[in-house]
């Protein structure tokens, strides 16, 4: 699906994987692609595909050295305020789909409790919850929304939006900034690099699923 999903943007050099090379994406799209992908994968439910990360390193690698191609402040000044914009859009979406959610009736797959225990989750760990996501794939695009559906104020949400949303996009592109400026070579091996970072941002994820299966083992256990 995300093979036909870039060849239908026009991306054709495509890996032996399927999968489109990211040095020659930055290269077509620019800083105003890269803009966009960036609210894509915040604003819109159908870019969680993105590889917002990877990306943002591989522009810093790009941003990089004497004859770079971007330009580090500019790429950082662009793409913070998508990443920003593209929750607010996600949360907006979230909360005039969760009015009717919350009207709605129980059936056999929806239970209107686990609505209201999703809400009170975000009134007591929204904010880290927004923040984390950003390093999180699948999670920094779904998290706005679900924050929506459960009514997490918006003042709150916002705070912790322009907090995650510039954490993510600097600290991304600076370390592929800084990669870049003190190993040059790099640029001609940064498919290791994206791995690096990819396992990277499945991390936290492994951790919190190894967490749950320890915790449940263990409830099991006294019981």
């Amino acid at each position: 699906m995300m093979e036909k999903i870039y060849k239908l943007f026009g991306f054709t050099d495509l890996n032996t994987d399927g999968v489109v090379d990211l040095k020659d994406l930055v290269m077509k799209v620019g800083l105003p692609g890269l803009a966009i992908i960036i609210f894509a994968e915040t604003g819109l439910l159908a870019g969680f595909f993105l590889p917002g990360d990877s990306l943002l390193v591989t522009a810093g690698l790009f941003a990089a050295g004497p004859s770079a191609s971007l330009n580090i402040l500019l790429l950082n000044a662009v793409l913070i305020p998508c990443a920003i914009v593209g929750d607010a859009v996600g949360y907006w979406f979230g909360k005039k789909m969760g009015h009717a959610l919350y009207d709605r009736p129980d059936s056999w797959w929806f239970k209107r409790k686990h609505l209201i225990a999703t809400k009170e989750f975000y009134e007591k760990h929204g904010g880290k919850t927004i923040v984390i996501a950003r390093f999180m794939p699948l999670a920094r695009t779904f998290a706005p929304v679900v924050a929506g559906i459960a009514e997490m104020g918006y003042k709150r949400f916002a705070t912790y939006n322009i907090v995650g949303g510039v954490a993510w996009i600097t600290s991304m592109s600076f370390i592929g900034y800084f990669l870049g400026t003190q190993f040059p070579g790099l640029v001609k091996h940064i498919e290791k690099v994206i791995i690096v970072v990819v396992f990277l941002s499945i991390l936290p994820g492994i951790i919190a699923a190894y967490r749950a299966w320890r915790g449940q083992r263990a409830s099991t256990t006294a019981a």
